[in-house]
């Protein structure tokens, strides 16, 4: 095994990854007591990464640190007392600083053994937890209720359209392409609004007239605003982020305040980050990889190959760019 491994860390704040970014040679040490030695295989690439290099959250202002989130790998080395893990196994890490590293030395309560080294298990760690906390928790979703996903393509929204199917609600997903539409409508869409070619408004105007009950909202700006026009009475809003904002500053707007939409429909507006639900993790992520393993979720994985470290930019702007349907992965 070499000596040495890379990965990326943020040297100043910057949105433009690029910018902010530099790759770095580290020392690879023997894990300690209490800790694993894992090679990375796959690394998640998640639209914000842009707001962890540009200082927006997860950082205290100390540089440099180490960027991306989750990833999966395997097991070369263990601790000197570690028994529940050894050389060879299959594990996820949803810690942050995790994904673009060639390696991770960390104690053992940073990571979960997955069945498999599979992307499949990537996406469970921050995509699939996301959604499912957020439609769960956040968004108290039931059973036949119509919920609409926006960017439903995505890594987070292709989940979302499963999760909210299996549970036995009528879907609706928003997306780019004809051709991302397809794979919406293979994994369980009832309808399916190419945002390029249909009016989002007019579509939820014209064939839910009753309105939407749960909306998981990712883009922001004007599809938000047509969002909370179309939400029934006690109808739901949940902010899972709002990617068209991402890359430059909050826009201005000068409008009535959003309570005169809401109080008359009894409606709610739920903002969320996954992990202000600990208690919860544990329980959604055992039910997740279950439903990985036994062919319930299929994780749409983007096609396009990103093969090493140095891809790991060109993967972000790839993401950004809106070419992607499903998961983003760096592989190893």
């Amino acid at each position: 095994m070499s000596e040495t491994y890379r990965k990326i860390v943020a040297h100043k704040y910057s949105k433009n990854f690029r910018e902010a970014s530099e790759i770095v040679t580290a020392d690879i040490v023997e894990p300690g007591p209490g800790q694993l030695l894992i090679k990375t295989r796959f690394g998640g690439v998640n639209a914000s990464d842009v707001n962890i290099s540009g200082g927006v959250y997860f950082s205290d202002g100390k540089f440099p640190f180490d960027l991306g989130c989750e990833s999966v790998g395997e097991v070369v080395a263990v601790g000197p007392d570690v028994t529940q893990f050894k050389v060879g196994d299959a594990v996820a890490s949803p810690q942050m600083g995790s994904a673009y590293t060639e390696m991770l030395c960390r104690d053992i309560d940073q990571f979960i053994k997955v069945p498999d080294c599979s992307p499949d298990y990537l996406a469970v760690s921050v995509a699939g937890l996301t959604a499912s906390i957020g439609l769960f928790e956040a968004g108290n979703m039931g059973s036949g209720e119509t919920v609409l996903i926006t960017a439903a393509a995505g890594g987070v929204g292709n989940w979302c359209v499963q999760l909210a199917k299996l549970a036995g609600n009528h879907v609706i997903g928003t997306c780019s392409t004809k051709e991302k539409a397809e794979e919406l409508k293979g994994i369980g869409c009832d309808r399916v609004i190419v945002y390029s070619e249909e009016d989002l408004g007019g579509v939820l105007a014209t064939e839910y007239p009753d309105g939407i009950n749960l909306i998981f909202e990712q883009v922001g700006g004007a599809t938000f605003d047509t969002c909370v026009d179309h939400l029934a009475q006690r109808g739901r809003i949940l902010i899972c982020g709002f990617i068209s904002e991402y890359m430059g500053d909050p826009e201005a707007v000068t409008a009535p305040r959003i309570y005169h939409k809401l109080l008359w429909k009894s409606a709610q507006l739920q903002a969320f980050l996954y992990k202000d639900w600990p208690d919860q993790l544990a329980s959604h992520l055992e039910k997740l990889m279950g439903q990985v393993a036994n062919g319930d979720i299929k994780p749409l994985l983007d096609p396009k190959v990103f093969q090493g470290i140095e891809s790991a930019a060109d993967a972000l702007e790839y993401l950004h760019a809106g070419e992607n349907t499903g998961k983003v992965v760096v592989r190893y």
